[in-house]
């Protein structure tokens, strides 16, 4: 008898052990159930997922004639149109009710790129979202429109953009690419992953550096007047040094043989030929796009629409989005209907020139002149800096 009990007590535990092994791959196949009918429900048998109706390419008509400039874009705005917060603490893409996007509002009710609230509903798939490298970047110019063009940019729910500038191709690159690949947003397949970066663009290093983390990077470059983005250069400067030589001081080594001092960062960042000829020495120019900084105040929606085509996205940004703000001089973003005034850019943008000596900026203009020319030539686009 007690050798009976004995036996039984000795197999009780190995009961146990089965039981155990028996639920923990009964949760296993549960997860994997789930995890594959959550992400993979749309996948056809051929493997590959259909494309999603904003990937597909539409061109409109093109936009109309250039006006004002862009207010400064190296800052961040504390009162920047900014996305709900994410999964995670990721950065969220805003939708717009009513945008005559439908399409977009579909998609999201699919899951295929994250909601607006910043909610993710039962089977949606966002929680497959994964950080990933840049497939687009923002290289510059600096005080061209570039913060602008980000936030627009956000707008469209195929684009999952980081907002603060990561210096990773001039400052950082030594912290390594995995580094950088934690900074950005969290994206579906098919969403597009860009940062922007003004320095980049006259950063020597820059282009090799970029060329080594993808060759197919696309490259967008805001331009504008560079007589007006060294004014605007100078005009941000003075708000952090008030204390500084005045702008006709800092613009001549010599004023009184009218030699220009090119070395002047605000000088020197505005001749973009010379810029340019280093990036093409890594990136063919069809993986470039040059984005009219004029264009972009005046007619904010064509100039969105020609990135969007560059991208390969549906043109779903479009004059509904914006609202012309006649105090700052730019666009701000039409907020959700029914959610009171349109956004703008911080207070930071749209600040007010100072005054010129209009001698000063006529030797300005005869000295970028060759430079434009050259700059129109390289592009293939004449953008009238005359």
């Amino acid at each position: 008898m007690a050798c009976r009990s004995l036996h039984q007590a000795s197999l009780f535990p190995g009961i146990l052990h089965k039981l155990l092994a028996m639920f923990s791959l009964f949760t296993l196949s549960l997860f994997c159930f789930y995890f594959l009918t959550g992400c993979c429900d749309s996948i056809p048998p051929g493997g590959r997922s259909p494309e999603p109706a904003w990937r597909r390419h539409t061109v409109p008509a093109e936009g109309r004639a250039s006006g004002t400039a862009l207010p400064g874009d190296e800052e961040p705005a504390s009162g920047s149109y900014t996305p709900a917060a994410g999964p995670e603490g990721t950065e969220q893409q805003q939708q717009q009710p009513g945008s005559g996007a439908p399409e977009a509002a579909a998609a999201a009710a699919e899951g295929r790129f994250p909601p607006a609230n910043g909610t993710v509903k039962a089977g949606s798939r966002w929680w497959c979202a994964l950080r990933r490298l840049p497939e687009a970047l923002i290289i510059g110019v600096k005080k061209g429109g570039t913060r602008a063009l980000l936030e627009f940019m956000r707008l469209h729910p195929a684009v999952r953009a980081l907002g603060a500038e990561p210096h990773f191709f001039d400052r950082h690159y030594g912290k390594g690419l995995q580094w950088y690949r934690n900074l950005m947003p969290k994206a579906l397949d098919g969403q597009i992953v860009m940062e922007k970066t003004p320095r980049y663009f006259v950063t020597a290093e820059a282009p090799g550096r970029i060329h080594a983390m993808s060759k197919d990077t696309k490259l967008i470059v805001v331009v504008r007047d560079p007589v007006t983005r060294a004014i605007s250069d100078y005009t941000q400067i003075i708000s952090k040094a008030p204390g500084i030589p005045g702008f006709e001081t800092l613009t001549f080594k010599n004023r009184t043989t009218g030699r220009i001092d090119a070395s002047w960062s605000p000088i020197w960042i505005g001749i973009y030929a010379q810029h340019l000829e280093n990036w093409l020495q890594y990136f063919p120019l069809s993986q470039m796009h040059f984005v009219n900084g004029e264009r972009l105040i005046s007619d904010p929606a064509g100039e969105l629409g020609k990135v969007q085509d560059f991208l390969g996205l549906q043109r779903m940004i479009t004059d509904e989005h914006f609202f012309f703000n006649e105090t700052k001089g730019f666009p701000c973003l039409k907020k959700p209907q029914g959610n009171g005034k349109p956004h703008c850019l911080g207070k930071t943008k749209g600040r007010i020139h100072p005054n010129i000596d209009p001698r000063v900026v006529e030797k300005l203009r005869e000295f970028y002149r060759p430079f434009n020319h050259h700059f129109y030539q390289m592009t293939g686009q004449n953008f009238g800096w005359e």
